[in-house]
């Protein structure tokens, strides 16, 4: 297994001093855990197959970083033979602390892998008016963008870094605010099968991704969402952390409560837009 890292101040510092060594043996551990998650999901849901060529969407948080790294190594150390495209999507509404398109470039560049970037306006109201953005607005403005970056770049596949948690959190979401007992699904095929979004890390929980994105220097506190301290889902997590304190398996349990509810995807396909790529909703996946 490779040790590429991500390059930052401090992992200049660390190889410099001779302290990233412990560091390198840490994220080769923690890697090697985490792409046994990784390939247990992929062929449970038929997400990766020869041939594809995947748009990573990369925000520059730790999960889509983690994402990135491990598709990157599960291609060299796997059956498949796949090619990967990182896409950051820039938007007019972001915190200070988002990540700059240098940094990012560099980052796509230790990682060997093609990349590009977009940009999106979200504070414009589709009537032309100024408006706060919603999450779902935003949502679908960034799913949008990424699905014309996979047209553009010949991607059949858009590969998004959503956990364990995102998962439970969804369910939760979905079932206090509106009566349905359903959450994202780890694969969803789009626009009559131009477009499938997977989702690798769907059995991975945050905890372990906190630790490889740790262990791995990558860039901290690169985007946030300046509403994500207050949102719905930021609620989410908090009551299901004061539920996990009595029942460790509470994130597992709402897993399996939707799988058995919806049945197992395992090899098939969610449909769901079946129209043009550009007119199409992507606010389902």
């Amino acid at each position: 297994m490779r040790r590429d890292r991500v390059r930052t101040t401090a992992a200049y510092e660390e190889d410099m001093t001779g302290t990233g060594k412990t560091a390198g043996a840490d994220q080769e551990r923690l890697a090697y855990n985490l792409l046994k998650r990784v390939s247990k999901a992929l062929p449970h849901y038929s997400m990766i197959e020869d041939g594809d060529r995947i748009v990573v969407a990369v925000s520059g948080g730790k999960d889509s970083l983690t994402l990135l790294r491990l598709l990157r190594l599960g291609r060299e150390s796997g059956a498949a033979k796949y090619d990967l495209v990182a896409v950051h999507v820039e938007s007019d509404f972001r915190c200070s602390g988002c990540a700059h398109r240098e940094t990012l470039e560099r980052v796509f560049e230790d990682e060997g892998v093609e990349f590009g970037f977009e940009h999106i306006t979200v504070t414009v109201g589709a009537d032309g008016k100024q408006r706060a953005p919603t999450c779902f607005w935003c949502s679908w403005n960034r799913r949008k963008a990424l699905f014309l970056a996979a047209e553009r770049h010949g991607c059949n596949k858009v590969a998004f870094g959503h956990h364990a948690d995102d998962v439970a959190e969804t369910a939760l979401l979905n079932l206090f605010y509106h009566g349905r007992l359903e959450t994202m699904e780890p694969k969803v095929v789009f626009f009559d099968g131009k477009i499938t979004v997977i989702r690798p890390l769907v059995y991975v929980p945050e905890r372990e991704i906190s630790r490889f994105a740790k262990a791995g220097g990558f860039p901290s506190q690169l985007c946030r969402c300046p509403n994500s301290l207050t949102s719905e889902r930021a609620r989410m997590k908090e009551i299901l952390k004061t539920v996990e304190e009595e029942c460790p398996r509470v994130k597992i349990n709402l897993y399996k409560a939707i799988e058995n509810r919806m049945g197992s995807t395992r090899n098939g396909e969610t449909k769901h837009s079946t129209g043009s790529l550009r007119q199409g909703d992507p606010s389902t996946a």
